[in-house]
């Protein structure tokens, strides 16, 4: 009997053991789970001295820059699922007393024309902004990274460009918006937070747009200033310029927002582009970016 008792003790302080252990080892199994959590890296913010990005809060954006993009770092889902600020903070438009033109190109990129004009504003030193749509993205990504890498800014310019898909409801155009910044993302790290609708936005926008655009965070321009490359006539590089000149009249606009193309067919604006430039640098403009402080045209 006493050997029995003797084997069961024994066969109990095994189990007990056995058991301890086990709970030592899911407790240091969860223990390293929170410290590999811990120690998980933060996300990694690209720095340049061609950009800015935004900070959680976009408290860093009334900035004193005409001439260098702003990106944020972070998508709009992202944003959400961090509880970083969705809108931005109402800023001042900028304005430091000087004549400022914003060379605006949209539709790209394109592998032919998009790249003839980065060559452009490369010889000219000045830069533009590419307001992109994410299926020209996709297919043309290298042409995207070398807008980003020149300094130049990028806009959303929405998805696939279907003014029946775009305009039939606003949460249709902001999944468009959202969609592209993934392309963009994808391609340069960053997502721009200014946009442009195609088309623009009269006749277009109903009082559903907006707000939503607002809501999350980003700023929309239009133009006030434009080749009419994009219209039926399709008029050639001479009257392209003329087009600006008329337009512009005797009493121009202290901030431009020209309005071109730089995708399939936009040859002539290609060709138009540097008379465009001189004219503007003869008259005493300073070139800018489009930002979220620059002036809307209207």
């Amino acid at each position: 009997m006493r050997k029995f008792l003797s084997l069961f003790m024994l066969v109990i302080f095994l189990l007990s053991v056995s058991g301890c252990g086990k709970k030592v080892e899911e407790k240091s199994t969860e223990q390293n789970e929170v410290v590999a959590e811990e120690e998980k890296p933060a996300k990694k913010i690209p720095q340049s001295d061609k950009f800015f990005v935004a900070d959680e809060n976009f408290s860093n954006l009334q900035l004193q820059e005409f001439n260098k993009p702003v990106y944020d770092a972070y998508g709009i889902w992202e944003r959400q699922k961090n509880n970083f600020a969705m809108r931005m903070p109402d800023l001042q438009p900028f304005d430091n007393g000087e004549k400022i033109v914003y060379l605006t190109f949209d539709d790209g990129p394109d592998n032919k024309n998009t790249p003839a004009v980065l060559d452009i504003l490369l010889n000219e030193q000045v830069p533009g902004t590419f307001y992109v749509v994410g299926e020209m993205v996709e297919n043309n990504p290298e042409v995207l990274k070398r807008i980003f890498e020149e300094g130049h800014a990028i806009g959303n310019h929405s998805y696939n460009h279907e003014y029946k898909d775009l305009y039939s409801d606003a949460w249709n155009f902001m999944e468009q918006i959202i969609k592209t910044d993934a392309a963009i993302m994808k391609v340069i790290g960053v997502r721009p937070l200014i946009i442009r609708a195609p088309g623009g936005t009269w006749g277009m926008f109903d009082e559903n747009y907006p707000p939503i655009i607002k809501d999350m965070g980003y700023v929309e321009h239009d133009w006030n200033c434009l080749t009419q490359d994009a219209t039926r006539s399709r008029p050639n590089a001479k009257t392209q310029l003329q087009n600006v000149i008329n337009q512009l009249g005797n009493n121009p606009p202290k901030s431009v927002i020209l309005l071109m193309h730089s995708n399939g067919g936009k040859e002539e604006t290609v060709k138009a582009l540097p008379s465009i430039i001189h004219l503007f640098k003869d008259m005493g403009y300073k070139f800018g970016v489009v930002t979220p402080m620059t002036p809307q045209p209207y």
